[in-house]
């Protein structure tokens, strides 16, 4: 994780030249801002990555001797099928169009976001209150 540290730290001093070159040349707030914002976030990241590797275990990415094959392995658990993004995309979709129509069209959406979302939080949960 110190390589990924780095690389956003360096993107982020990019950032802030080109945005002060960018604000100097244009004169245009909200590009000015934009860029602004994507540097706090680059920074943000990149400080993220490099405080949580020196937390960790030195990774295959971080030895200069490692091979692709040092990295294999199990990645983590994920769902085999789901239902639940199938709820937020068709909320969402409902919720986008209730700015193209009118905002009473996000009272429909939000039950298929909501019901989406505590599902997709919830569908593997194991424990006492159990429901199904």
């Amino acid at each position: 994780m110190k390589v990924q540290g780095r690389i956003f730290l360096v993107l982020a001093f990019f950032f802030l030249a080109m945005t002060i070159l960018y604000g100097l040349w244009a004169k245009e707030p909200v590009g000015t801002t934009a860029l602004l914002l994507t540097f706090g976030l680059s920074v943000m990241i990149g400080y993220y990555l490099s405080f949580t590797a020196r937390r960790v275990d030195t990774g295959a990415q971080d030895r200069k001797d490692a091979d692709v094959a040092d990295d294999a392995g199990e990645l983590g658990f994920f769902s085999p099928y789901s239902w639940q993004p199938l709820a937020l995309g068709l909320g969402a979709a409902i919720g986008f169009l209730s700015i193209v129509f009118d905002w009473w069209l996000l009272f429909f959406a939000f039950p298929f976001i909501l019901g989406g979302l505590f599902g997709w939080v919830f569908e593997y949960y194991r424990g006492e209150e159990q429901r199904y």
